[in-house]
């Protein structure tokens, strides 16, 4: 196997799921059979990763998703124990990761911010640069974190509503929405808050100036920069000890729809 690649886990027989969903699965299997008790430490990242040649934010994403429905329970620098046994009609549900709607916002906010630029007024641009201020005060105050969530994606919202275009604004809500919604982005964002991580005020400030620029491709740009950054927040926010394998990861995230934009 090629160093970075992954391939299906062995008998999940579900092709059309997501590798971390066919992860999860076997791992419910797992408990289910009786390999682990109440109490155990799964496998590490890394030991998982290995044993069924996939990425570790793969194993994260498969861990986070059975954390969530109360399977295992997640120990920071620990590793991940059993909480609970899965009952005999009891089946995996899977719910929008966060690592799924970053890639989403990356396609679609950086098409959003192109096509802003050449449609937002200076009132709007006055707006995003009174936003970003805002940011950077309510990091400057460690203020309650919700505070910074509602102005940044007012910050995004402002954004969506210069392109004049309804479908996009529309677009741009519901993954707001999710964001807001998903069990499985909630215990991400849990877990960011726990990390201390905040909305960078240079990469709103970057793209506020992108705009004005009125510029497509740098307001493009600078938008997938932003949340490809905010990817790479999330990642650092739930790894164990891999920093630098989380940053490949984000950066493949990158490239592939860097790819995409030049379609």
């Amino acid at each position: 196997m090629k160093a970075g690649s992954e391939t299906q886990v062995e008998g999940s027989g579900e092709g059309r799921d997501r590798l971390y969903q066919q992860l999860a699965r076997k791992l419910f299997e797992d408990l289910a059979s009786g390999r682990y008790a109440i109490g155990d430490r799964l496998p590490a990242e890394r030991d998982l990763a290995i044993e069924h040649g996939v990425s570790r934010p793969t194993v994260r994403e498969a861990i986070i998703a059975l954390e969530v429905q109360g399977f295992v329970e997640v120990r920071i620098g620990a590793g991940a124990y059993v909480r609970r046994i899965p009952g005999t009609a009891e089946t995996p549900g899977f719910h929008v990761t966060g690592f799924e709607l970053m890639e989403a916002r990356i396609a679609i906010e950086g098409e959003a911010a192109a096509l802003a630029a050449v449609q937002i007024t200076d009132t709007e641009l006055d707006l995003l640069d009174e936003l970003v201020e805002r940011i950077d005060q309510l990091n400057r105050m460690n203020a309650n974190p919700d505070d910074a969530d509602e102005t940044d994606r007012e910050f995004h919202q402002v954004i969506a509503r210069a392109t004049r275009n309804a479908a996009m604004i529309n677009t741009v809500e519901q993954m707001w929405h999710l964001r807001a919604s998903s069990p499985d982005i909630a215990l991400l964002l849990a877990k960011a808050r726990a990390a201390k991580v905040k909305p960078v005020v240079e990469e709103h400030r970057v793209i506020a100036e992108a705009l004005r620029s009125r510029d497509p491709a740098q307001a493009r740009a600078a938008m997938r920069a932003h949340i490809a950054a905010v990817l790479d927040h999330l990642l650092f926010a739930t790894e164990e000890a891999a920093v630098a394998e989380a940053r490949r990861a984000a950066q493949t995230t990158r490239e592939r729809f860097s790819r995409l934009s030049g379609l």
